[in-house]
């Protein structure tokens, strides 16, 4: 045996003297890089240019936008995340007073059948609703994600806007909630579009603002506090581009949205032809003058460019308006909730003659 392993070590020496045992070792070096670097290949795919990570983005989120615009309002409403007004959808589908509320206490939810695993809503009601509802998060680009933001924004307008009369009318009381809600209720869901869109943000005026009504109602120093909370949300609306809020096309989608958003709360406001729901009916008369606000951003353009489309607009919102005769509810509805419901439908219907054209 040591005969055997002595011949095997010198003929090992002589190898590594020669050029062949030179070449091999390099050969074999060559190759056991190339197969490292394709073993590696997946990593390197990885996209290192964020110009890249943007392409492929826009390009899954432009099927999205497709599907969201211009009816993104008849998107799913998602439990988890929907803002009360848009819950009310829910609440006056249902026609049971507080569950918007019921419904945001009860997150999170997994599936919407938890709604009904919560105790939320019966089996009975659920069945009613399953379609309206959903789970799922989805990312809104582009136009649809401006739409979006300026009607969040605009809900705000409409808040304060009775807020304002109900003050001038001397009912600190009645005006307090619709104070509220900008920042208890929508705030948090634009928080990170302003982050965004570099817009300062302006929770704080909201809220001292609130708290001052809250504590001193009668306090003169309320005025200057609510003009600066105002100047604050029209601050972020001008983070929208002024053309493309004079876009017929564009606001008509966010007033619209707004509209449909009023009726839900001229809806769950009435009952047995009597306005029970005066936060409600109030909420609906906000909405509905800042909708108005904002058609005459874009009246000019409409009456040129769609006559048509622009006189029924200008009439439905002033048949619209007579439903709400003071910030302070009367005891009966002025418009059935049938006659305003075809009013805001007539509304959309003659929108998409606009959007057909745009």
């Amino acid at each position: 045996m040591s005969a055997i392993i002595s011949f095997i070590s010198r003929a090992l020496k002589a190898l590594v003297k020669s050029k062949a045992f030179f070449l091999l070792f390099t050969l074999s070096l060559v190759s056991a890089i190339a197969i490292a670097a394709c073993s590696n290949e997946p990593k390197a795919s990885i996209p290192s240019n964020p110009a890249t990570i943007e392409s492929k983005t826009e390009s899954k989120s432009g099927t999205q936008k497709d599907a969201m615009t211009p009816s993104h309002n008849k998107a799913k409403i998602n439990i988890n995340e929907a803002i009360l007004s848009e819950l009310d959808k829910v609440e006056a589908k249902l026609g049971i007073a507080g569950l918007s509320n019921k419904i945001q206490a009860a997150r999170p939810y997994t599936k919407v059948e938890d709604l009904v695993t919560k105790k939320v809503v019966t089996a009975e009601q659920f069945a009613q609703i399953k379609d309206m509802v959903g789970t799922e998060t989805i990312e809104l680009t582009g136009e649809a994600k401006d739409v979006d933001y300026l009607t969040k924004l605009g809900l705000m307008k409409g808040h304060m806007i009775v807020a304002k009369e109900l003050l001038d009318l001397q009912k600190p009381d009645q005006a307090l909630p619709h104070i509220e809600h900008p920042v208890e209720e929508i705030y948090a869901d634009v928080e990170g579009q302003l982050k965004e869109r570099k817009v300062k943000e302006f929770k704080q005026p909201l809220m001292d603002l609130q708290q001052l009504v809250k504590s001193k109602p009668n306090d003169p120093s309320i005025a200057a506090k609510y003009n600066d909370a105002i100047a604050s949300i029209d601050s972020a609306i001008a983070a929208i581009p002024e053309t493309q809020r004079q876009s017929p096309k564009f606001s008509l989608q966010v007033i619209n949205t707004i509209l449909d958003t009023a009726g839900t709360e001229y809806r769950a406001a009435i009952a047995n032809d009597k306005i029970k729901e005066i936060i409600e009916y109030q909420d609906s008369r906000g909405f509905t003058i800042y909708v108005e606000q904002l058609y005459k951003s874009i009246a000019s353009a409409m009456e040129k460019q769609h006559p048509d489309v622009h006189k029924q607009f200008t009439a439905s919102l002033e048949k619209l308006k007579s439903a709400y005769p003071s910030a302070i509810a009367p005891d009966k509805p002025v418009l059935s909730v049938a006659d305003m419901a075809e009013l805001i439908k007539g509304n959309e219907q003659a929108a998409t003659k606009v959007y057909a054209k745009s």
